[in-house]
């Protein structure tokens, strides 16, 4: 089965899809989420290409906008959250399907910071993260939406995404100290953020020994082509274990229970692995200093901190590519979050103006207190959030 390709340059298929939206709309719902949505207007003229998968003919196509205007306005579904998942598009493009006066959408998920992993752009390979590249992907996108008046979606997972933690972070001894750096980098950003099962427990991906464990269509035919191009099982595996989709499926650990306290018959995926108590909403949940009650204070300051859901962004000279930092800033009120990215202890540059600046989160317990001077050496993972 896959997902139906309609010819979206018929008025009849439009109306259509209209028709749906306000059956959902009926039914009171006020949210819509539209998968790779710029991929449904196609060139009217086909062209020969090289090999490949013909993408440039596809994304953003010609009439992509008029028809999302169409859509969303005889919808009547203008002042609802919407929010498009946009494949291979660029920041031009989501700009307009983003900026209220376009009339189209509320929000883009893009993934161009979710291919810093990705060997010459190939998926299934495996390669260190270009953290370099990483800050560079969020300077462009952050500043270019605040320039054009776009928004974005902020998120790290989703159902086709590996567990954060374990791809960018650390799963052994900062396993949370990093998840509480790699929610407080992206939260404290300026557009909306988004939470994905398990993520606010700082779950791990499947670690599965077996294809057998295996039920994500795409993971099971790029073994067999890994097999095909040489690759032992035993690597094509291991590439597996990083890339596959089935990392952000396995069962939400709820508790040290029968399948994670998930459900009473076995699931159709197997619990993760790297499943262990500390990794559960129950066990979380009473701990001030858990994963899951970082998550609840980030939720509280955008709740509580005008400058975090409205301000601008501007970012900051760290010294290192291992380093991120950036301020927020709503008339007088002003925060600065500082990042380290990676396992090693880093030299960071603080800055005359924030050495005064008052604590307002930090990730390790034992650090409750702000930089006394303009170098400050971060701890791995370590996230510091000072204000004014």
């Amino acid at each position: 089965m896959t997902q139906a390709d309609l010819n979206w340059d018929n008025p009849e298929v439009r109306e259509e899809l209209k028709e749906i939206l306000r059956f959902w709309k009926e039914k009171g719902i006020r949210a819509f989420r539209f998968d790779v949505i710029n991929l449904v207007s196609k060139p009217e003229r086909l062209e020969d290409d090289s090999e490949g998968d013909g993408r440039r003919f596809y994304t953003d196509g010609p009439h992509i906008h008029e028809y999302l205007k169409e859509l969303v306005c005889s919808a009547g579904i203008e002042d609802f959250v919407t929010v498009g998942e946009m494949s291979s598009t660029s920041l031009e493009h989501c700009i307009r399907y983003s900026s209220p006066k376009e009339k189209e959408l509320s929000m883009c998920f893009n993934f161009h910071h979710l291919k810093v992993d990705y060997k010459d752009g190939d998926k299934w390979t495996l390669a260190v993260p270009d953290y370099k590249k990483l800050k560079e992907l969020f300077m462009q996108w952050q500043l270019g939406m605040q320039a054009g008046g776009g928004w974005n979606a902020l998120f790290w997972c989703n159902h086709d995404q590996p567990h954060i933690v374990s791809r960018m972070g650390d799963e052994g001894d900062y396993w949370k100290e990093s998840a509480k750096m790699l929610a407080g980098m992206i939260h404290l950003m300026r557009g909306t953020p988004y939470i994905y099962h398990g993520e606010e427990i700082g779950m791990l991906n499947a670690h599965y020994s077996s294809i057998g464990q295996y039920r994500d269509v795409e993971s099971l035919n790029y073994y067999q082509i890994l097999l095909g191009k040489g690759r032992t099982e035993e690597e094509a595996l291991r590439i597996l274990a990083a890339r596959s989709r089935d990392n952000g499926r396995t069962p939400m650990q709820w508790n040290s229970g029968t399948y994670g306290g998930f459900s009473e018959a076995e699931p159709w995926l197997s619990l993760s692995g790297a499943f262990r108590e500390e990794i559960t909403a129950e066990f979380q949940k009473e701990d001030p200093d858990s994963i899951l009650s970082f998550y609840k204070m980030l939720i509280s300051l955008r709740k509580k901190r005008s400058v975090i859901a409205e301000g601008t962004i501007s970012f900051l000279e760290t010294g290192n590519d291992m380093t991120l930092a950036y301020e927020r800033e709503l008339g007088s009120d002003k925060i600065a979050v500082f990042c380290n990215l990676g396992k090693e202890e880093q030299t960071v540059l603080i800055g005359k103006e924030w050495i005064d600046g008052k604590l307002l989160l930090e990730n390790y317990r034992e650090r409750q207190k702000a930089p006394e001077s303009e170098v400050f050496v971060m701890k791995p993972y370590e996230l510091t959030v000072l204000e004014k």
